[in-house]
């Protein structure tokens, strides 16, 4: 059964906040007047997350918990709570209360009536310490919109609607999740984003440091490459190799016609290695470029593997037959 909304919300040993997170989650989302589900993915926690979670999917069929068999990561979390929702918007968020859900109406609300795609939000006035959380999220921001041409203020906020048919389809792995909006230009989609309520955290701790902008940082190299060669990897190593060809093409041939007609020995000469040297790693690079193409046709053709394992799911209505007979079995 289709749904307006499907609100999907990784959870890392977040049993303190879950309770009014629910609460906000509920009373955010009932004002909006729509259908949705509320998609919590227990990442591998080792407190009462999935309990917790558990307790709330009693309760309340909306509440849809998916227990991933150990802790994946946030992006891992996301792609499980992305291949599940049944929702027309996909909207995301952090489990910890800093993101507002009341910022949800305002986010869908630039959505449908503008015609966007993926609204994001901007954490502008941030309750975070600010040398090891603002200043390196700033510079990340920064490299991110320069590298991707997808300018955005802060691509580190979970807090995003997406429209499903443009996420859903998205394979994601190591720290995509915040490179969404850039991700999906290639498709053309429209991207906004809107200043949002940003909170301090009320309990627990920040699962992240300053060793996560090492890894976005990879990732963006990661990015830049799917975004500009990923369907094309010729055209990235075909002009190096084929740079290095002719220009130790060029050494040989001048030693050659010196020895030629200039009566030279070159049999000693270092150049003669670095033209020979020239030549073969230019081969090289184009055979690779060549290999490459070959690699990313397999990829786009192959089945598609997911980067997670799903220990159970808690979920009012199962999304396949083959579930719901597992269900009935379970049930007997």
């Amino acid at each position: 059964m289709s749904l307006d909304l499907s609100v999907v919300i990784p959870l890392y040993n977040e049993a303190p906040n879950i309770p009014e997170l629910y609460g906000e989650l509920r009373s955010a989302l009932d004002a909006t007047g729509r259908t949705y589900e509320i998609i919590l993915i227990d990442d591998g926690s080792t407190d009462e997350t999935y309990a917790l979670a558990a307790g709330l999917h009693a309760d309340d069929p909306r509440v849809v918990v998916i227990q991933l068999r150990r802790n994946f990561g946030q992006t891992a979390a996301f792609a499980a709570g992305f291949a599940r929702a049944r929702g027309q918007i996909i909207v995301t968020s952090d489990g910890d209360l800093q993101n507002d859900p009341a910022d949800i109406a305002t986010l869908l609300a630039k959505l449908d009536d503008e015609d966007y795609d993926i609204v994001c939000g901007w954490r502008r006035n941030r309750k975070d310490p600010w040398l090891t959380k603002c200043l390196p999220s700033k510079i990340a921001n920064w490299l991110i919109s320069v590298t991707t041409g997808v300018h955005l203020h802060d691509y580190g906020c979970s807090l995003k609607v997406f429209r499903s048919e443009v996420v859903k389809p998205l394979r994601l792995y190591g720290e995509l999740h915040r490179f969404i909006p850039a991700i999906a230009s290639e498709q053309g989609v429209r991207v906004a984003e809107l200043v949002v309520n940003h909170r301090p955290r009320k309990f627990g701790r920040s699962k992240y440091g300053l060793s996560r902008t090492v890894r976005v940082v990879f990732d963006l190299v990661t990015v830049k490459f799917l975004l500009s060669y990923s369907t094309r990897p010729l055209q990235i190593f075909g002009p190096v190799g084929l740079f290095l060809g002719l220009a130790g093409g060029g050494i040989v041939g001048y030693l050659g016609y010196i020895r030629l007609f200039g009566a030279q020995a070159i049999g000693d000469r270092p150049l003669l290695l670095l033209g020979i040297f020239m030549v073969f790693t230019g081969i090289q690079f184009i055979t690779i470029g060549l290999l490459a193409e070959l690699q990313a046709r397999t990829y786009h053709e192959s089945q598609n593997k997911p980067i997670y394992a799903v220990r159970r799911v808690l979920d009012a209505a199962p999304s396949t037959a083959k579930e719901a007979e597992q269900v009935a079995i379970e049930g007997n």
